[in-house]
């Protein structure tokens, strides 16, 4: 039968709040829990050979021993059983492995989705809450944890508690007398092990600690390279790399001696309690004590070990499958974030003028007792540019936030075309705008890619015009492949003015009908900036436009410029009308040219 997989919307809705991570992890396998059963039955049979080679050697061995009262036919019945038993490891591990890959697989698979559908609807407040990295980790590192703890649950920790029961009844009923021994020596060994254990696991807290250091410091290093050279300071970071490393090693060794003693030491341990079971075992079959054998012997002490080796092993997997299940929390709490941007059922946005009215607006981000915007009023025409400026913290990558949708207003409204902008699907609305950031994001494509990202069936005509008023077409055609020369990271293999120009190729393949400039040319040579604003301004033309820039020549053919303080509008008009007030632009644009 066909694997159903969980409907997203369910996953994405569920409530996981207040649950048991077990609870929770089960649920992330729905559909697959029947798999999940038939991995751990095939798993316990191919295992079987553990539990079961104990006895039947030492029934191999009682009918050695005693010729006189035992048939020849037992030890090859015996010894068919044991072929059996290592034989049937081989398809019973491969159904096995089958079930529980595809329930794994599945888990993963669907994981990893709802986590990327959930992401892409968390509000962009998520985002500077939470690291890059860090969702990585969840994405990737979680879903791989969630993974492993599955295995040991499903796996480990059943097979080690049915080994316990085996050794248990087993022994019970060939020598009930020692279970006692059991009793004594078993708690005893573990309780040393433990003992045992917490220096080693100080010392590789220290070691980690050390090389997670030594990791920062290099990578710290290698960003530091052409500060260093300017400086002529490499000698200095030799020597604080080279402590660094000295502490690693140090750290390392202490480690190695601290392992190399614990292992020894459990070694020792474990073969101790082994002969004192041997040797029990022993005098007791030697004296006729108890009625056992010379076959319960190899039993008693083979089920002793394989007791330890139990406990021990389920000791050992505790703080393992606890990680796994902070995993599992960790992504239920994303999944179930409430912070989300909230689209469904509203309006959907199907064509745009580009007429904003801006009604007593105020924003403050959460756990803030300050605004970042107070009461702003602002009507702006379709095809108007308006420019913002300001100092920093003046609010205006609030504005922009606010006019992108990324947030919403504490008080007041904003209306796009008549209708509050709370009341639309966002995402369509977003069809009809473009940005154009200060610091461009391209991917590891080809320039073809990144420039079309997010628009279909672009054609080469339509393609090659874009690049044409970005002022791109030439450098294009000089790249080794064209559009198709993969551009790197971050499109690491071009000039900034070049990423600039993909960047305003972009944004006209989309032809917004609102358009947001964020310092599109503030880290620009004098050369690139002119080619530059050549490009936007064919990019402006037509379009409902906000700026956001600090250059004169970006800003001062704008409509009207509103110039911000502490959140607050506290000028508006043209370049020319403000510099006659000689107000809060005069003095931004005096103190700007002053550094120039």
């Amino acid at each position: 039968m066909a694997q159903q997989p969980i409907p997203y919307q369910e996953a994405l809705e569920r409530r996981y709040r207040g649950e048991h991570p077990i609870r929770t992890l089960l649920y992330f396998y729905k559909g697959d829990i029947r798999k999940l059963a038939w991995a751990l039955g095939f798993y316990v049979i191919k295992h079987s050979g553990v539990w079961a080679l104990p006895l039947l050697t030492a029934n191999v061995i009682d009918v050695v021993s005693n010729p006189d009262t035992r048939s020849l036919s037992e030890l090859w019945l015996y010894a068919f059983f044991l072929v059996v038993i290592f034989v049937q490891n081989i398809p019973t591990n491969s159904i096995y492995v089958h079930f529980l890959s595809s329930a794994n697989r599945n888990m993963e698979l669907k994981l990893r989705s709802t986590l990327t559908r959930r992401l892409q609807h968390l509000s962009i407040n998520f985002y500077h809450r939470n690291s890059t990295g860090a969702l990585q980790t969840k994405l990737l590192r979680d879903v791989e944890m969630i993974e492993q703890v599955t295995r040991q649950l499903f796996e480990v920790i059943p097979v080690a508690m049915i080994t316990i029961l085996i050794a248990v009844v087993v022994t019970m009923i060939r020598a009930p007398w020692f279970l006692a021994f059991f009793l004594i020596t078993v708690p005893l060994t573990v309780a040393l092990m433990m003992w045992m254990r917490s220096p080693l696991k100080r010392h590789n807290h220290d070691f980690r600690v050390e090389l997670e250091g030594m990791s920062s410091r290099l990578n710290e290093m290698i960003n530091l390279i052409p500060v260093t050279r300017a400086h002529g300071v490499e000698a200095d970071e030799i020597r604080q790399i080279e402590e660094k490393l000295q502490r690693v090693r140090s750290a390392g060794k202490r480690l190695d001696a601290v392992t190399a003693v614990y292992g020894a030491s459990a070694w020792v341990s474990y073969q101790l309690a082994n002969t004192a079971c041997l040797v029990i075992a022993g005098y007791a079959a030697y004296r006729g004590l108890f009625d056992v054998s010379v076959g319960d012997v190899v039993l008693l002490t083979s089920y002793f070990n394989n007791l330890t080796n139990a406990i021990s092993q389920i000791i050992t997997m505790l703080p393992q499958i606890s990680k796994g299940l902070e995993s599992v929390s960790s992504l239920a709490d994303v999944i179930e974030s409430p912070d989300l941007e909230h689209n469904e059922g509203k309006s959907p946005v199907d064509s745009v003028r580009g007429h904003f009215v801006f009604e007593q607006v105020s924003f403050a981000y959460p756990n803030t007792d300050t605004s970042s915007l107070h009461d702003l009023s602002l009507e702006v025409q379709p095809g108007e540019t308006i420019a913002i400026i300001g100092p920093s913290g003046s609010g205006k990558t609030t504005l922009l936030n606010l006019i992108i949708g990324f947030i919403r207003p504490s008080a007041g409204r904003i209306l796009l075309d008549g209708e509050n902008i709370n009341d639309l699907d966002l995402r369509t609305y977003r069809h009809y705008l473009s940005v154009v950031p200060q610091n461009t994001v391209l991917f590891a494509g080809t320039v073809r890619d990144n420039i079309v990202y997010g628009s279909q069936d672009v054609t080469v005509e339509r393609l090659r015009q874009a690049l044409i008023d970005a002022n791109a077409l030439h450098f294009v055609e000089q790249l080794p492949k064209g559009l198709d020369t993969l551009i790197g990271e971050n499109g690491l293999r071009l000039s900034g003015g070049q990423r600039q120009r993909l960047a305003i190729a972009r944004a006209l393949i989309r032809d917004p009908r609102v358009l947001i400039l964020d310092e599109a040319t503030s880290a620009l040579d004098t050369e690139s900036e002119a080619q530059i604003q050549e490009a936007m301004e064919r990019l402006m033309k037509g379009r409902t436009t906000f700026v956001v820039a600090h250059r004169l020549s970006t800003i001062k053919n704008a409509h009207r410029i509103i110039v911000l303080e502490r959140g607050r509008i506290v000028e508006i008009g043209t370049h020319d009308d403000l510099l006659r007030r000689r107000g809060a632009y005069y003095r931004l644009r005096a103190a700007a040219d002053s550094l120039v």
